[in-house]
Formats: C-alpha cells, sequence, structure tokens
C-alpha cells in the first residue's frame, strides 16, 4: 500500500468518524426535540379540550360536532369524537403540512415517543386525544437527510483536496525511490536537484550527501583493495627474492665448504710438506712456507665462520633445535663471558622449512643486535610449542632500546625479519624488556604436536639448567 493511499484512508477514517459523531448528536438533537414538541402538543391540547368540552357537552353532541369541525387539526394530535354506543362521529382531518410524504417507518420507530392517549368522557359521548409525531419526525428525517447530503459533500470534497494535496506532497518522493533505485544498481554519481516540500528537501539533501560518502568510501576501499593487493604482491615477491638468496647462499657456502674449504686445505698441506723438504736446505723458504701454511689455517678458520652467516647447513641437516644450539656455541666462541642460554621445548611439532629459516634469521639478528648495540653479557634463547604454533624469545640484558629507534631510518636487519616473519602469517615483536635489555618474539603456525609439561630442557654444555 502506497504512502499516498495510507494517508488517504487515515483521512477517510477520520472524516467518518467525524460525520458518525456529528450524525449522532443531530440524532439526539432530533430525538429529544420531537418528543418535547409532541408531548407537550399533546398535553396542551388535552387540558384545552378538557375545559371546552363541558361548554359544548351541555348542548349535546351535535354542538361538540360542530366545534370539532371548525377547530380542524390539533398539531401533532389526533382527536376523534365517539357517541354514548362507541361509534366514531368525528376524525381530525390529515395534517396538509408536507401532505403526502412521511418519514421511514424504522426512523419514526427511532426517533418519536410512544403514543400517548387522554380520553374526556361527557354525558353522550366521549372524546379521544392521541398524540401524532408524523408531522415533527417528518421535520426531523428532511433535517436528517440534508445533513447527510452535506456530509457526504463535504466527506468527497475534503478527500479530494486531501488526495491533490497529498499528491503534490508526496510526489519527489518519487524522484527519491528512482534515485535509490540507481544507487541499487550500482551508479553513485546520482544526484538529486532541489525538491518541493522541507521535508523532501531535506531527504534529498541527507541523499545527496550519502552518496557523496558512499562514493568516497567505495573509492578508499578501492584504493585499499589496490594497495592490499599490491602489498600481497610484494611480499610473494620477497618472499620469491629470499628464497631464492637462501638458494645463493647455501650455493655459495657449500661452493666455500667443498671447493674452496679443499683448495685452502691442499694449500696448507703443500705448505706444510714444502716447510719439511726444505727444513735442513733453506731457513727462508722454510719460514715463507710455514707463513704460507697459518695463513691457509686461519683462511680456513675464517671460511668456515663466514659459511654459517651465509646458510646454517647445519639447520639443513640437523634442524632447528641443533642449529640453535650451534648458533650458542659459536657465539660463546667469538666472545669470551658471554652466556648464551638455550631452552628448547618443540616436543614433536612439525616446522616448515622457511619458518625453520626464519626463527634461525630471528635468532641470528636478535644476537647480532645485542652484542653490537646493546653490549649485552647475557642471553636467553627459548623455542616453544604452544598449541597449534611456534614461538620463538630472545631475551637480552643489555642497553635497551633507543627512545626514537623505531622511526629512525637504518633498521633494515629487523625490517626485513618483521617482513619475514608476517609473510609467512606470523608474528614479530620487539619491545623493553624489564628491568633492562630488549625482548624479540617471533610466533609462527606449526604442524599437531602433543608437548608434556615436563617435556626434557636442551641446554649447550657448560650453560646453567
Amino acid at each position: 500500500m502506497s504512502l499516498r493511499l495510507k494517508i488517504q484512508l487515515v483521512v477517510v477514517l477520520l472524516t467518518l468518524g467525524f460525520i458518525a459523531a456529528v450524525l449522532t448528536l443531530q440524532y439526539r438533537a432530533f430525538k429529544e426535540s420531537v418528543n418535547e414538541e409532541v408531548v407537550a402538543a399533546n398535553r396542551v391540547a388535552a387540558q384545552l379540550l378538557n375545559r371546552t368540552v363541558g361548554v359544548y357537552a351541555s348542548q349535546g353532541t351535535p354542538a361538540m360536532l360542530a366545534f370539532l369541525q371548525g377547530l380542524g387539526r390539533i398539531r401533532s394530535n389526533e382527536v376523534t369524537l365517539l357517541d354514548g354506543s362507541g361509534q366514531e362521529l368525528y376524525r381530525s382531518p390529515p395534517s396538509p403540512y408536507k401532505a403526502g410524504r412521511d418519514a421511514p417507518a424504522w426512523f419514526v420507530e427511532a426517533i418519536a415517543p410512544s403514543t400517548t392517549e387522554h380520553s374526556i368522557a361527557f354525558p353522550d359521548g366521549k372524546l379521544m386525544v392521541r398524540s401524532n409525531a408524523s408531522r415533527a419526525a417528518l421535520d426531523a428525517w428532511d433535517h436528517f437527510v440534508d445533513l447527510v447530503v452535506g456530509a457526504v459533500l463535504l466527506l468527497l470534497v475534503i478527500n479530494a483536496l486531501v488526495f491533490w494535496v497529498v499528491g503534490r506532497a508526496v510526489q519527489p518522493f518519487a524522484q527519491i525511490v528512482g534515485a535509490l533505485k540507481q544507487v541499487e544498481s550500482g551508479r553513485f554519481d546520482v544526484t538529486l536537484p532541489a525538491l518541493n516540500g522541507i521535508e523532501a528537501n531535506t531527504i534529498g539533501a541527507a541523499f545527496n550527501r550519502m552518496v557523496r560518502v558512499l562514493g568516497t568510501q567505495l573509492e578508499t576501499e578501492k584504493r585499499a583493495l589496490r594497495a592490499e593487493t599490491q602489498l600481497s604482491d610484494s611480499r610473494e615477491l620477497a618472499r620469491w627474492v629470499d628464497h631464492h638468496i637462501e638458494q645463493e647462499r647455501r650455493v655459495i657456502a657449500r661452493e666455500l665448504h667443498d671447493e674452496l674449504g679443499q683448495s685452502v686445505t691442499a694449500m696448507r698441506s703443500m705448505a706444510l710438506s714444502v716447510a719439511q723438504r726444505v727444513h735442513a736446505h733453506d731457513a727462508q723458504a722454510e719460514a715463507a712456507a710455514r707463513t704460507i701454511a697459518d695463513e691457509a689455517s686461519r683462511l680456513y678458520d675464517a671460511m668456515h665462520g663466514l659459511i654459517p652467516r651465509l646458510t646454517p647447513l647445519v639447520l639443513d641437516h640437523f634442524g632447528l633445535a641443533d642449529a640453535l644450539n650451534d648458533l650458542a656455541a659459536r657465539t660463546r666462541q667469538a666472545h669470551a663471558g658471554v652466556q648464551v642460554d638455550v631452552d628448547v621445548r618443540l616436543g614433536d611439532a612439525q616446522l616448515g622449512s622457511d619458518a625453520a629459516l626464519a626463527l634461525y634469521r630471528a635468532a641470528q639478528e636478535g644476537i647480532t643486535n645485542a652484542l653490537r648495540h646493546g653490549q649485552a653479557q647475557r642471553l636467553h634463547l627459548s623455542l616453544r610449542h604452544q598449541g597449534d604454533a611456534v614461538s620463538f624469545e630472545l631475551v637480552d640484558d643489555g642497553s635497551g632500546l633507543a627512545p626514537d629507534w623505531a622511526p629512525r631510518p637504518g633498521h633494515h636487519g629487523l625490517s626485513w625479519l618483521r617482513e619475514r616473519v608476517e609473510s609467512l602469517g606470523g608474528q614479530f615483536t620487539l619491545e623493553p624488556n624489564a628491568p633492562r635489555g630488549v625482548r624479540l618474539r617471533a610466533r609462527l603456525q606449526a604442524g599437531p604436536a602433543a608437548v608434556a609439561e615436563d617435556a626434557p630442557r636442551t641446554t649447550m654444555p657448560g650453560a646453567p639448567a
């Protein structure tokens, strides 16, 4: 049902209610008026005839008949003259007022009072005075009909006027509905002109603001989607680059270990062999040969120190736990006085190669920063399986983070590490540790495993249990 039809129906119901109330009040007024008129007229006529009958009754019935015939009809009353035997001698003539017309019987019954009758007896007859409300009821009926006709005309006029006014008032809403349908179809460049009426104009202005805001939000969402797509592509590219870098590092590390390592070992062996041969003949040549052997030995040690930085070969062969223990051992060896604790509780958790390498790189980067920038003396590494994830944590007792470390450029290692962990769907945090030092955390998804509370603790030899 349309708004226009609803308003029209409400107006019709209100008008009908008003007309019904008016007609009810008029009906009561008509009934009281007819009752007052008929009852009063009957009482007056009865009293008048009661006094007059005695005068004419002494002259006989003919004199009474002549009096009544000369009197004619008394309003709202019927007068009947009966002789001593009950024979009717006279009845009042019909009223000439609105002759030939009568109100409907149902209306007369509803509005007329009950019939009253007075009997006046005299020596040779009787006079009957009976109330008659037909003419008063007819007057009321005519007024009632006029009122109903006027009410119907008023109803038609009011509804026609309301129909026209409401039609003009709701006409702008058709434009609003059309604009909403265009927005629903995907058009967001729709605008409404200034509409007639305060309410319609307000709705139109609100619609225009809504469309502008909606268009702006959609454009923002599109840009955000494009940015997210670009970021996802960038992360995929970064992962691809990281993967190939790690592959190249492995190739270089193996080449260093297999080719250059063997060559350096051969050079040291040959230098030592030359030194032994010329020992008795040329002291200077022997010293040169031993110098070459010592340099080859130092080159071999430097190369073996470089290989784990390129790629942790122990990670590929023995797993993350052994790789972290190896990293801790090399750190203790390279930095005298630094204590490194390792606590690994992985159970049978399964980590992919990329995830294991990311956590190993987190340990490498964290240890390097703690020693180089924080001058830490004690580091604690922990690796635990919690639910469906593996959590890595590195805590040091160094000088902590600088107040402006986050905004400053130059933290390429940490930025790269964060990107690497997040690209694998993990979480990375770096925060101050109370009372001093830094806490580095990385969390990555892992395969299902059940880890007991009393799982064994793996530590490097010489570390406190």
